[in-house]
């Protein structure tokens, strides 16, 4: 081999691993970004890409009925900037740490994901708990008596109890998954089958059911599944239905796991994300928008909160398929000291 030949070799080795952590860094980061875009268009008023392409008269958008202020254009184009900013800043810190191994790079998303899922279940814990004693206490008249028929009535109002009450306790579980690390899901497996159970004590012990008590449960037993996702993604826990998966080598599984992630896993959670935040009368913004509840008037004021469930799941699983992507891409190319299996959340 001549020195030509050898240089090429040792570029291209180089430049694989590069393009792949700038891939993957670059579609959790555009993730992210386009959920907080989400807030800034359908809560604070921002026109969002579509208003700014369609005010252009780019892409076959049709013209706007009513065009962008000043103001307005500006904050598009900062909208549509930030795209471009995250990806050339993650192009430059990159090329900046070319000896980033991919599985410290995959670890590093490990503990993204990890952080995500456990500020859901904290939320999920303490927001239905909290959210089910109000209840009880306004089904059975004891809110009134202790806190004003005032604050009763303030808690009636979906917008009011999800702004004041649970928008606080959501920021509570931020704080305490960043200081608690370690995860474990049996004990929310645990608080559903409690909650179940003291359902059936209660409705034929004490023939006493409220519809709070049923809409804690399926409050719980959706966080639990849907959050548990990204968990089980690197556990090893998804039930896998093909028959040649078990007979192959490492090399083998590590190829299979890189283009499902690329082929199915990465599309999935962008078709979720895209289509489910993309109007206001989407599947995930029109429910959150409306702080939508069950039909009874005295049950949990939280189904505005399962269609966000969505929204947690698609990105958790976004960056723990980029996570997987890493940590399979350095088991083909044979990465020093690269961990015995991918990052996981209680890595």
């Amino acid at each position: 081999m001549t020195d030509t030949t050898a240089a090429s070799t040792a570029t291209d080795s180089s430049f694989i691993p590069l393009a792949l952590r700038v891939f993957a860094l670059s579609m959790v980061g555009s993730g992210l970004l386009f959920v907080l875009n989400n807030y800034l268009i359908f809560w604070q008023d921002w026109p969002g890409l579509s208003n700014l392409f369609a005010h252009q008269g780019w892409f076959g958008f049709e013209p706007l009925r009513k065009p962008l202020s000043g103001l307005s254009i500006a904050l598009g184009w900062v909208q549509l900037a930030s795209y471009f900013v995250l990806i050339l800043g993650i192009a430059g810190f990159v090329i900046t740490t070319p000896k980033r191994l991919m599985h410290v790079e995959a670890a590093r998303l490990g503990a993204i994901a990890a952080y995500i899922v456990r500020a859901a279940f904290w939320a999920v814990f303490i927001v239905g708990l909290g959210d089910a004693i109000i209840s009880f206490l306004r089904v059975e008249g004891f809110l009134d008596n202790i806190a004003g028929a005032e604050f009763d009535k303030a808690m009636s109002q979906p917008e009011f109890r999800g702004t004041y009450f649970h928008m606080p306790l959501i920021g509570l579980a931020c704080v305490i998954a960043y200081f608690k690390k370690a995860l474990g899901f049996s004990w929310l497996a645990l608080l559903v089958v409690v909650a179940e159970l003291q359902i059936v004590i209660a409705r034929f012990v004490f023939s006493y059911e409220q519809a709070f008590m049923g809409d804690l449960v399926r409050f719980w037993y959706a966080g639990l599944f849907l959050f548990a996702s990204a968990y089980a993604l690197v556990e090893e826990g998804h039930v896998r239905v093909d028959v040649l998966y078990a007979g192959m080598g490492p090399r083998g599984k590590a190829w299979v796991n890189v283009l499902g992630c690329l082929l199915l896993g990465m599309p999935l959670c962008w078709v979720i994300i895209t289509l489910g935040m993309w109007s206001k009368a989407a599947v995930i913004n029109s429910p959150i928008l409306a702080f939508e509840t069950t039909q009874a008037g005295f049950g949990m004021f939280v189904k505005y909160l399962m269609a966000g469930f969505l929204a947690v799941f698609a990105v958790s699983m976004l960056v723990q398929f980029m996570n997987y992507l890493l940590a399979n891409a350095a088991e083909l190319r044979g990465e020093p000291g690269r961990p015995a299996r991918p990052a996981g959340l209680n890595d």
